[in-house]
């Protein structure tokens, strides 16, 4: 069985659902000058608002005017915790401020205190995929090491601002993300630039950054338990040919386990010299990432894939990563493979090499859910996700004794796709009444998942029915 204080909820980020973009003080963020875009057509960085563009995080779905609304929906559900994120330019619009903005800092405690009436734990990621836009323009975003000092004065702004209101915290959402999506860092690489390098000197400001905060909130309250997050995805060998199982054993160390290496063990692994990527350094920084070492695993699990010595065959999506297609699994609509037994290896594999308690803070399925006739929304195919996903969760805490914290399902209200700008790819149990075009009266329904959901929390996830 799972532990009875176990967190469930639900998880969204700032710049997918609050929208106010530009009210309460905030600045612009990066994720601001982001178009629309579809599976098709990939969203664009503009750097520069256009006038014949449309900015789907602009409005979202309005939960910084509907959270109230929002919030008892999730009580109603049974949430223990939620997590969300904080936008960073709603602190500091610009990021270089002396001063944090009155406004945002408020804001929040009006969430937390909202929270707090139903009993819910906030979770919350200090950067989600965002930063303030002027960080980017004015410093070239985490390529620069001075992004550094803005990051800590940023997080202990918030750890002393709500202390006593928030306990548990992420640095970076998906900090290998850096890697694949550098603009995600608010880092601009040219073509003359060698990718690789930038990228991985972007993400070392970040690591250093990430460890300065753990010993920060340490610091300010010993209470606090600050984790990494680490997307992840598991990658099966095509064949047993050697080289296949090889090129899945580097698929898994190079993808995920690179990131944990540094936040969990904190220093840089032997195998990271085999990357060829000389990093600049400076001379505490080995002092600081082994005195920043988070307190636990947050991460994504969405989907498998399959990888091979020789990448040939058909490619599959996935969460910012590709793979080949694997015969023995279901692809959502989207074409990213379903697969609960890949958590389960997933969670053995991490616990076993860093005995670190362990958090599913992203897990979910995106599907352009419709309203029938009967007037309401049957998500069957949510349903047997989840199903899935938690019972293999289950299996492998109670067998394997696992050290698991909590599950929240990704998405939980519908919220923009941060992949696509879409709202159609909906992952929630609540039902938002908005299109891809921005149309719609923001109105909430249940899905049939909510109630399904509500019964698996009531009951500890031992009702699953």
């Amino acid at each position: 069985m799972l532990k009875k204080d176990f967190l469930w909820g639900g998880a969204v980020a700032a710049n997918q659902c609050e929208g106010a973009y530009l009210e309460g003080g905030k600045g612009l963020s990066i994720m601001d000058i982001v178009t629309a875009g579809d599976k098709n057509h990939p969203r664009r960085f503009t750097l520069n608002l256009e006038s014949d563009a449309y900015y789907p995080n602009h409005e979202a779905i309005d939960f910084y005017h509907h959270y109230k609304e929002d919030i008892a929906m999730f009580a109603e559900m049974g949430f223990r915790c939620f997590r969300t994120s904080i936008a960073w330019s709603r602190i500091f619009p610009n990021g270089d401020e002396e001063e944090p903005n009155e406004e945002g800092l408020a804001f929040y405690d009006r969430l937390f205190d909202e929270l707090k009436r139903y009993h819910i734990e906030p979770i919350i990621t200090i950067s989600h995929y965002e930063m303030p836009l002027h960080l980017v323009k004015a410093y070239g975003g985490w390529r620069n090491r001075k992004l550094i000092d803005f990051y800590v004065k940023y997080a202990k702004t918030l750890f002393q601002r709500y202390r006593g209101k928030v306990r548990y915290w992420m640095t970076f959402n998906e900090i290998n993300s850096t890697i694949h999506v550098p603009a995600i860092a608010g880092v601009i690489i040219s073509e003359k630039e060698d990718k690789k390098q930038v990228s991985y000197q972007a993400l070392h400001h970040q690591f250093i950054a990430s460890a300065l905060a753990v010993k920060a909130a340490h610091d300010i309250d010993s209470d606090n338990k600050v984790g990494c997050m680490v997307m992840t995805t598991v990658g099966y060998p095509k064949t047993s040919h050697p080289l296949d199982v090889e090129a899945a054993q580097q698929y898994l160390r190079d993808g995920t386990l690179f990131f944990c290496d540094v936040q969990v063990r904190g220093a840089y692994p032997s195998y990271f010299h085999s990357y060829g990527i000389d990093i600049q350094m400076e001379e505490n920084d080995t002092q600081i990432l082994k005195e920043g070492c988070v307190d636990y695993i947050g991460f994504s699990y969405y989907s498998s894939n399959v990888v091979a010595h020789h990448m040939e065959g058909e490619l599959c999506d996935g969460n910012i990563v590709k793979g080949l297609k694997n015969p023995y699994l279901e692809a959502s609509a989207w074409g990213w493979q379903i697969d609960p037994d890949g958590l389960k290896y997933l969670m053995r594999t991490l616990y076993e090499r860093y005995e670190k308690p362990l958090f599913i803070v992203e897990n979910g399925l995106g599907y352009a859910d419709e309203i029938s006739e009967d007037g309401k929304i049957h998500d069957d195919y949510r349903i047997a996700y989840l199903r899935s996903h938690i019972q293999a969760m289950k299996e492998v805490v109670e067998h394997e004794h696992i050290d698991l914290l909590g599950y929240t399902a990704w998405g939980c209200i519908d919220i923009v796709s941060a992949g696509t700008g879409e709202m159609k790819k909906r992952y929630g149990m609540i039902y938002v009444d908005r299109d891809d075009a921005g149309n719609g009266t923001n109105q909430r329904k249940k899905k049939d998942s909510f109630a399904w959901y509500q019964k698996v929390i009531s009951s500890n996830g031992e009702d699953l029915t």
